[in-house]
């Protein structure tokens, strides 16, 4: 049993108020390093368990820049689960741009239906498969402005397929991790784009790749928004907590 799990609870089960750990040093500061990462690699090991849905969708795609890059445009506004299943059963069916434009805009509709806006989504994968053949030969580009000169790709987006598709260093920020970072007290930013540019700035390189990919994991199955699982979590006694007003 872990740590966490093991925390004192009340006659009624809830987990009594514990002094909870301060926020990171100033940047820069060894100790925060070191923290972060204890922190991170607790959460790797913890990792093997979850039941994540980002996890399986990673497993779907295979390190492959293309299938990283359709992954993360279904994923915007569609909940995670839907995204994984979706793409599982696309990528099933094709795995290149060729693959992609054979489909034809009527079974891609099928196949992206239950993702949030499939049909723009449809659209915008025919475009991109076209422009990734007329311009890369059919290649998802590995530089950050290549990527951002396709249609429909974001910052987000490009770091991440950067980051996955490409094993290079790249901070890729979503909701998940722009909520455990300031929870943490790593950050102190309000929108996701200033917390990439924070973390851009205070976290060490040898960071940056699978932070995304281990927080959103970790966002997905215990430090959810509301009421996060800190009986069960296995950095609790490294978070400080900020801004949670009630966990289990």
């Amino acid at each position: 049993m872990s740590r966490a799990a093991k925390q004192p609870r009340s006659a009624t089960g809830r987990l009594r108020s514990q002094p909870a750990p301060p926020s990171f040093a100033p940047p820069g500061d060894d100790r925060s390093h070191r923290r972060l990462s204890r922190m991170l690699l607790r959460l790797k090991r913890a990792s093997a368990n979850w039941q994540a849905p980002v996890l399986s969708l990673i497993a779907a795609e295979r390190g492959d820049p293309f299938l990283v890059l359709v992954g993360c445009l279904l994923s915007l506004r569609t909940r995670d689960q839907v995204t994984a299943q979706v793409s599982a059963r696309l990528f099933a069916r094709a795995r290149t741009p060729q693959e992609i434009l054979a489909c034809g805009a009527s079974e891609l509709e099928k196949l992206l239906r239950p993702v949030g806006f499939y049909r723009n989504k449809t659209k915008v994968l025919i475009e991109l498969s076209r422009a990734l053949i007329a311009r890369h030969g059919g290649r998802v580009p590995d530089r950050l402005e290549a990527l951002l000169a396709l249609n429909g790709v974001g910052l987000k987006t490009a770091n991440l397929v950067l980051s996955e598709g490409f094993g290079k260093p790249a901070i890729c920020v979503d909701t998940h991790v722009h909520r455990i970072s300031n929870r943490w007290g790593l950050v102190q930013t309000r929108t996701p784009e200033q917390t990439e540019a924070r973390l851009r700035e205070i976290l060490p390189r040898r960071f940056w790749r699978g932070y995304n990919r281990l927080l959103v994991a970790f966002g997905q199955t215990t430090c959810q928004p509301r009421s996060p699982l800190c009986s069960r979590c296995p950095v609790a006694r490294d978070c400080p907590r900020l801004g949670v007003a009630h966990s289990r």
